[in-house]
């Protein structure tokens, strides 16, 4: 238990699934201003919040932001401790997201700029020989770069490629006109 949201902010995040239960209202920073302050500090705890002041807007709002739930005072020991383990669950699905997510793009941080270019044009479903005309280059050349992306990422198809690419969080992009 913290004192205040300060102080619980003033720690480390915690290395495991982690579930928080913080009342809207609290001395300092109340509960919306902590989780907008988690949500810029990209924090993956996950929250619940309890009150007995909160009305539909500001549930609304904390749900949206990505609340897991929102209960109102009073409230039953055996509903906040299923609200506990949905939020548990939760935590051990994001973090596992933002695992594979960081592998992926460690893989990515693998390629030069070029071949990063390359797998873009790739991954949008280009020929080598548009890659080739797009990048003012041999057909050859993107052959050897398409070769070493493949190999640095570890992946034996184009659609391996996709997937990988999505984990990371690289956008496709539609072709160039």
């Amino acid at each position: 238990m913290f004192e205040s949201a300060s102080d619980f902010l003033a720690r480390d995040q915690h290395t495991g699934p982690a579930c928080v239960i913080v009342d809207v209202r609290m001395p300092g920073l109340d509960g919306i201003e902590l989780q907008k302050t988690l949500i810029q500090r990209r924090r993956e705890e996950q929250l619940i919040f309890i009150t007995g002041h909160g009305d539909v807007p500001m549930c609304a709002q904390a749900m949206k932001a990505g609340a897991v739930d929102f209960l109102p005072k009073p409230f039953r020991a055996d509903g906040l401790l299923q609200c506990v383990e949905r939020a548990l669950a939760r935590s051990v699905d994001e973090r596992s997201r933002t695992a594979e997510k960081n592998k992926a793009r460690q893989l990515l941080d693998l390629l030069t700029p070029r071949e990063f270019e390359v797998m873009q044009l790739v991954i949008m479903g280009m020929l080598n020989k548009q890659i080739a005309a797009e990048l003012h280059t041999a057909e050859k050349t993107i052959k050897v770069h398409r070769g070493r992306v493949m190999q640095k990422l570890g992946v034996t198809s184009v659609a391996d490629l996709v997937r990988l690419s999505e984990r990371a969080g690289v956008a496709r992009v539609r072709k160039p006109a």
